[in-house]
């Protein structure tokens, strides 16, 4: 049993530091919430990617259209005219125009089909290509994600004083009443409150933005955005290519919510580690070790319990550290479901039903989370909205069907 102290040891160290992590994010919340935003408002252009007349379209959409912005240029992007989308928004924009806040505009673009590209990289770059000259500021939103009004004036902020090179939010997933749901809103949490106000953040596509020169300069339709169904990853690799900076806005995250199946729930899931083990390898690696490193400690625990003849001392101490170790995870589960209630005061009813979710399966998303890390070292495929993408590297992408 010596030889179990290392990795017991170190996911100790792990568990107690990923505890602090929580507090630290909740803090940060904290702390950005009475953070006076900049009174600096360049005009902008916000690119919303569309597919599907979905219940996420019918509800955000209106919202993107009313932000609290003085100057902005709102871009919704559809691959074709026969998405059911086009003349939804089309009906849309028509009845808001007369009551339309001066300053803001909006148009629809329709971007075509690629083979060479994803079907939101190829929306985003139609996007770009149609914003107005005047545009200092480019900013993307998911039609999955609600934006708050003050969303773009807290987004824009970092990019606008040129204190960073790309500023960010990330989803938070709300749960709802199927466990697919709940599974969904404490897994993807867990990597929501990996953000912070530290060098190594990532750039989320549903909510970022960058100042157009910038976009420009660094090459991101030409060099980065081509062969590939990653914008977010590929923006975070053009950043850190050039030694720029991405600044996490905690006021920037954005509530993402609906029901999920089981399977769904694992198809989306699975998905995402997939395109994280083809375009930042880094953090697969890292997340692949760490989820390891806890399956390996538990099932040598386990296994020490029942087939050794450990002293009964033994056996407490043994019981109460693999205990102590799932007890943290719930307390830092605890700690986002406290978040959750902090960023979103309007979805109290809902978080008192369902908000346990953050806590209550928090023993469960590691292992969630390992099998999805180990299933994607092995697939190259994914489907994302109907179609099918061979990920051959993250410069070589084949459409294999729609």
């Amino acid at each position: 049993m010596l030889w179990y102290l290392i990795p017991a040891g170190l996911l100790a160290v792990q568990s107690v530091w990923s505890l602090a992590d929580g507090y630290r994010f909740l803090r940060l919340v904290r702390r950005d919430r009475r953070h006076r935003r900049t009174s600096q408002h360049p005009r902008a252009a916000v690119v919303v990617p569309c597919k599907g007349l979905t219940k996420d379209l019918r509800r955000n959409a209106p919202l993107f259209l009313n932000l609290d912005y003085p100057c902005y240029q709102i871009i919704f992007v559809v691959a074709s005219e026969c998405d059911p989308a086009y003349g939804f928004l089309f009906q849309l924009i028509e009845e808001s125009a007369q009551g339309s806040p001066s300053g803001r505009q909006c148009r629809i673009v329709v971007a075509g089909y690629s083979e060479a590209n994803g079907a939101k990289v190829n929306n985003l770059l139609a996007g770009v290509a149609a914003a107005d000259p005047d545009c200092e500021i480019v900013a993307f939103g998911d039609m999955d994600a609600r934006p708050e009004k003050d969303w773009l004036k807290c987004l824009v902020a970092p990019v606008a004083n040129r204190s960073a090179t790309v500023s960010t939010g990330y989803r938070w997933y709300l749960p709802s009443a199927g466990f697919g749901s709940r599974l969904r809103a404490a897994w993807d949490t867990s990597i929501a409150t990996m953000m912070g106000d530290h060098g190594h953040n990532f750039a989320w596509g549903g909510s970022m933005a960058v100042r157009v020169e910038d976009f420009n300069r660094l090459g991101i339709a030409e060099r980065y955005w081509q062969n590939t169904v990653s914008d977010d990853y590929a923006l975070t690799r053009a950043v850190r290519d050039a030694g720029g900076e991405i600044r996490f806005v905690s006021r920037c995250l954005v509530a993402s919510e609906g029901d999920c199946s089981v399977g769904e729930f694992w198809r989306w899931s699975t998905r995402q580690i997939v395109i994280t083990r083809v375009y930042a390898p880094r953090y697969w690696y890292l997340g692949l070790a760490s989820y390891s490193l806890y399956a390996i400690t538990f099932l040598w625990g386990l296994g020490a319990l029942i087939l050794a003849g450990l002293p009964i001392v033994s056996k407490i101490a043994l019981c109460s550290f693999l205990a102590f170790i799932v007890l943290l995870g719930v307390a830092k589960g605890w700690l986002r479901e406290i978040t959750a209630r902090e960023i979103f005061p309007d979805e109290r009813s809902s978080l008192d039903r369902y908000g346990g979710c953050y806590w209550q399966l928090a023993p469960l998303v590691p292992w969630v989370m390992l099998l999805n890390f180990a299933v994607a070292g092995f697939l190259r495929r994914i489907e994302w909205c109907g179609t099918v993408y061979e990920l051959r590297s993250a410069h070589e992408l084949k459409v294999v069907g729609k």
